[in-house]
């Protein structure tokens, strides 16, 4: 199927739009494939993710077209999106490579419908992996006073190969305000939680110490607040005192990477949509 488009929206809550919008798409001869509503009755927002096919000779344009009157007469923020056309990622990793080789593999063996045409890395360790791919690979390291330059370098090949999505693989650079406000919606981040409040360098160990029974890990929306960002997906997995720090990190970094790749598809596939600090996600 080529000729479907999805309809995501997110406006006043009220009376009326299910029907509005359904029966604008009726009007002109449109299948709805899936829908999916949320009404959150705390910001009274409604939220809208409808999958639907035109007829023959309908182009996306059209449509967007037709529909402003009525996006414009209930406030919508919306967009009609081509869900077969694949989402340019970027990724950025330094020194712990599991979260960068999973969206590799996966992508490159079509589990996840995007094409990744840079890896930007502040350290050079990864470049032999992305070339295995035949991914190209920008080592941008961080001089001293240097990252303003640096973050530069980075928007400038995400312009230059029209990216959609930034994804920080293990990225272990905070990013300014002003590269935040650049990639604002486009850009997500992985790090481990779940655990008590440990901070610095080896947290696994740290957890391992302190006895922890769930690890986990949270994937999200990068803003200036450091690791406050809208969440996307959170997963944890149970361990107990019978497991080593060095195991405790491995099972830590698997949760990473399945909860990065759900967060990514999600994301590409318009599952999400902003709800202030928070995410709505139709999965």
């Amino acid at each position: 199927m080529q000729n479907d488009y999805i309809l995501t929206l997110a406006c006043p809550d009220t009376t009326g739009i299910v029907y509005h919008v359904s029966g604008f798409l009726f009007e002109r001869g449109c299948n709805i494939l899936d829908s999916q509503q949320f009404g959150d009755e705390a910001t009274q927002l409604f939220f809208l993710r409808v999958h639907f096919s035109v007829p023959e000779g309908m182009g996306a344009e059209a449509v967007r077209a037709e529909f402003a009157p009525l996006a414009e007469r209930f406030s919508m923020q919306w967009q009609i999106r081509d869900p077969h056309k694949r989402a340019r990622v970027l990724l950025m990793v330094s020194k712990h490579g599991h979260c960068l080789n999973d969206l590799l593999f996966r992508a490159k063996s079509g589990q996840l419908p995007i094409d990744i045409p840079a890896v930007v890395s502040n350290h050079p360790d990864f470049a032999l992996l992305s070339a295995s791919y035949g991914v190209p690979f920008y080592h941008l390291p961080v001089a001293q006073g240097g990252k303003e330059q640096q973050e530069r370098q980075v928007l400038q090949i995400a312009e230059r190969e029209n990216v959609d999505l930034v994804v920080l693989a293990r990225y272990m650079q905070i990013l300014s305000p002003e590269m935040c406000r650049a990639l604002a919606g486009k850009a997500i981040n992985i790090h481990h939680s779940f655990l008590p409040s440990f901070k610095g360098a080896r947290p696994y160990y740290q957890a391992h110490e302190r006895g922890v029974k769930l690890i986990g890990a949270t994937a999200h929306y990068v803003t200036p607040d450091l690791d406050e960002g809208p969440i996307i997906e959170q997963d944890i997995a149970r361990v107990d005192h019978s497991m080593s720090p060095e195991t405790l990190t491995q099972v830590g970094r698997d949760v990473e990477c399945l909860v990065l790749a759900r967060a990514v598809r999600w994301h590409v596939e318009h599952r999400i949509l902003l709800n202030g600090h928070k995410t709505i996600v139709f999965a």
